[in-house]
């Protein structure tokens, strides 16, 4: 199949951490289930993680929730070294799976972001907030279009990566399993889709959610993607774990 080279700008085609869409999934009428934390001024707090993605392009923004309503990021603006993004919710009428689960909202970054600083992150919509620092990786360097290969970044919860693929928004790959294979390596292999699956014929950037313990500290880590449409591809997941 030939893919048109249509970049989706913001993340509809998000993929979720190994969970069912929302579509094979059971719903539930209205929203994704309610954060836990405080709430302040009508707004509730809300833990946030972030990795770096696409060599500095993007960022992966990790939220709780419904796993089959993942918010779309309407806005992002840069004020000195402070990232403000806003995220909405999918409309009330979506059907959202009943779990509570990481989920991943990609964002194409401002022009003045250098990923080799550290960068604040500030994340506001539908009425909750929060906010994570997210440290600078030397190397990165954005440039002014992406390659269209895989990414991954390390988060700041203990063991959790993102993976950013590139394909069919339809036919996002899912992981099976992720195990130590190494000292430095992650080995992530992803489902097998269905024989008569049917993709659209875009270009757009899939997310997805990875935990693995065991690895040395401090050590330059790589993932190994196998399965589906991966042969043993060996990225680095940058960042600290």
């Amino acid at each position: 199949m030939i893919l048109a080279r249509r970049l989706l700008a913001l993340p509809a085609a998000v993929l979720l951490a190994g969970i069912a869409l929302a579509g094979c999934a059971t719903p539930v009428a209205g929203g994704p289930s309610s954060s836990p934390g405080s709430s302040t001024g009508g707004s509730t707090e809300q833990e946030i993680d972030a990795a770096w993605l696409d060599n500095g392009r993007m960022i992966g923004i990790v939220t709780q929730g419904s796993s089959g309503c993942v918010p779309i990021a309407e806005d992002a603006t840069l004020d000195g070294a402070v990232l403000s993004v806003t995220l909405v919710e999918p409309d009330a009428q979506t059907a959202c799976t009943a779990d509570y689960a990481p989920r991943v909202t990609l964002v194409s970054l401002p022009e003045g972001v250098d990923p080799a600083q550290d960068l604040e992150i500030q994340v506001t919509g539908d009425g909750r907030h929060g906010d994570t620092d997210l440290d600078g990786v030397a190397g990165l360097t954005p440039g002014a279009e992406t390659d269209y290969l895989p990414t991954a970044g390390w988060t700041d919860a203990d063991g959790q990566f993102v993976i950013l693929t590139w394909g069919s928004s339809t036919c996002a790959p899912m992981i099976e399993t992720v195990t130590t294979s190494g000292p430095s390596d992650v080995t992530v292999v992803f489902a097998s889709p269905p024989a008569d699956q049917v993709c659209t014929m875009d270009m757009a950037p899939r997310a997805v959610i990875a935990t693995v313990q065991g690895l040395e500290d401090d050590s330059e880590t790589f993932a190994v993607l196998t399965g589906a449409e991966f042969d043993n591809v060996r990225i680095p997941i940058v960042g600290e774990h």
